[in-house]
């Protein structure tokens, strides 16, 4: 990191492409809190909000120290960007104490992340007091069998279920797995605290292994969310049942082929995972967005486009968001928890405000051959 010392006498940070900390891990927030109405946020966007580059570090670290409760954890869906007024900035003080904190659209572990690599270029004391807080928070709320709820402490309802949903419980792992991996940003975490985190770690891998749906024999992927007792799939918004999840479920595999020196459950796991994804791609459509008339709901600000599929012959292959447990078949469903099974069945809101296919199997699939002649040399789950 390179640093020029100022007539002042303060240091301000010349920063290069590659020395940014990534922001990509509150993207998610950001854009719920710009784009979803929500009347439980503290405060609201204001019209054109300014934010702050990626090379402010300085001034986005400030602003997650500010929006960190009490507990140690971080409320989701705010702008860690954003150049906040002194009145909002009172705002998002006064609630300090409330108990809102998640892991749900990248919620926690970003910042805790953010924070760590904020200290490592600037040796600022606050931020990794601050990290270290919530690798505390992290730690407690993990269940005894190994997972973590979309929030604590409040796990009401299907908060307290073990979600995958929009990575929350892979990203505490990896969060963890670097840690454990001892990179140099988290040097500042002491001994006893770090033999809490590896065990915390290898729970949290125990429980994404016990997770994986079992069908016929033979392992396949997983659900949004699981339940936090049996571990069996489980609904959570009236608009997501309990299914297989392609997106999720990419994820996770890509997580478990990070792990150094796999043992043969995870091996096994994977293997299990990737003949799932090659089974249950779709050929021959692509989601198309298209010009709409502006609607208007109380979930979502003005949205003027829609959502169609469309069969092309010449499409790469994707895969639904979720497939029917039972007959693996893409599943859909509105807000009145009834399932369809095409998107042109779902209402608009929710066809345009929510992620029904994807693309995420696509990176891992091209991985996992370099994976499998590695770790798995004598089974090939491509079929090859």
């Amino acid at each position: 990191m390179v640093w020029l010392l100022l007539a002042s006498g303060a240091c301000t940070q010349v920063a290069h492409a590659q020395e940014m900390i990534d922001v990509a891990g509150f993207q998610d927030g950001s854009h719920h809190w710009y784009d979803i109405e929500d009347e439980e946020k503290v405060i609201q966007p204001l019209p054109n909000q300014p934010r702050y580059k990626d090379v402010d570090i300085k001034q986005i670290a400030d602003n997650i120290l500010l929006y960190q409760k009490s507990n140690g954890g971080w409320p989701k869906n705010y702008d860690m960007l954003a150049i906040l007024t002194p009145e909002q900035k009172r705002s998002i003080d006064s609630v300090r104490n409330d108990i809102n904190t998640t892991f749900d659209n990248g919620s926690t572990h970003a910042q805790v992340l953010y924070l760590a690599k904020a200290y490592l270029g600037m040796k600022d004391r606050r931020y990794s007091t601050a990290a270290l807080k919530g690798i505390d928070f992290i730690l407690a709320a993990q269940y005894p069998n190994g997972g973590w709820p979309q929030f604590y402490p409040d796990t009401s309802g299907y908060r307290k279920y073990i979600t995958f949903n929009d990575g929350a419980m892979t990203g505490i792992v990896i969060l963890l797995q670097d840690i454990v991996q001892h990179k140099s940003y988290f040097s500042f975490v002491d001994t006893a605290r770090y033999a809490r985190v590896q065990r915390a770690y290898q729970k949290g891998v125990d429980c994404i292994l016990s997770c994986q749906i079992v069908k016929d024999g033979k392992r396949t992927a997983w659900c949004q969310q699981h339940d936090n007792a049996d571990l069996r799939p489980q609904s959570a918004r009236n608009f997501e049942p309990a299914s297989v999840s392609g997106r999720e479920s990419a994820e996770i595999v890509r997580l478990l082929m990070s792990i150094n020196n796999p043992t043969s459950q995870v091996v096994t796991s994977v293997n299990g995972a990737i003949r799932w994804l090659v089974q249950s791609g779709i050929s021959g459509i692509r989601v198309e967005d298209f010009k709409a008339p502006v609607a208007h709901n109380k979930y979502r600000r003005n949205v003027d486009f829609d959502r169609k599929v469309v069969h092309d012959p010449n499409a790469p292959v994707i895969w639904a968001r979720m497939y029917e447990l039972e007959t693996n078949v893409p599943l859909f469903c509105n807000r009145d928890k009834k399932p369809v099974y095409s998107l042109a069945e779902v209402e608009r809101e929710r066809r345009t405000g929510y992620s029904w296919y994807s693309y995420e199997p696509v990176e891992v699939l091209k991985t996992y051959p370099v994976w499998q002649q590695r770790w798995s040399p004598d089974e090939n789950a491509l079929g090859k």
